[in-house]
């Protein structure tokens, strides 16, 4: 087993209006220190469909911007865990991210989407504190949906 594993900063501008928790980031995304760095996870392609940006094109700086212009946050549900690998399933004595926080950070945030169903074992937390919420099918390749049935659920969750 791994030492503990310290997850990345939240990207969240003052005016976010959605927030996207995935569990913790993959081996290649915390290498990298960019949010879904592993270059088969579909999360940048189904977003970039879903904004009609293409971000999957773009280099991780703006990615990040055009998100954040978009009205999006991301984040992970928790902040540091031991794992072997990077399956959700192999997450161990994990820390939950202190979502207190988002209040502050984002006073327009109102919707938080999980990206699989690790995350979203924490949608009824959020949903407590005054979110609405939605788990969304991971975009992670180890979840086998199709593209188009991934996007679908996507778009419908973070239309307005």
């Amino acid at each position: 087993m791994n030492g503990l594993l310290r997850g990345l900063p939240p990207i969240i501008a003052a005016d976010a209006r959605i927030l996207i928790l995935g569990s913790f980031p993959s081996q290649a995304s915390l290498a990298a220190r960019q949010y879904y760095g592993h270059r088969q996870n579909q999360f940048w392609r189904i977003l970039g469909a879903v904004t009609d940006t293409p971000l999957a094109e773009m280099d991780y700086a703006a990615r990040v911007q055009a998100v954040q212009r978009a009205g999006i946050a991301i984040w992970d549900v928790f902040g540091s865990c031991l794992r072997e690998g990077s399956l959700d399933a192999a997450i161990r004595e994990a820390a939950v991210n202190d979502f207190t926080i988002l209040k502050r950070l984002a006073p327009q945030l109102t919707r938080i989407c999980f990206n699989g169903q690790k995350a979203g074992k924490f949608a009824r937390h959020l949903a407590g504190a005054g979110f609405q919420t939605a788990i969304l099918p991971s975009t992670s390749p180890a979840f086998t949906l199709s593209f188009e049935k991934k996007c679908a659920a996507w778009r419908a969750a973070l239309s307005p």
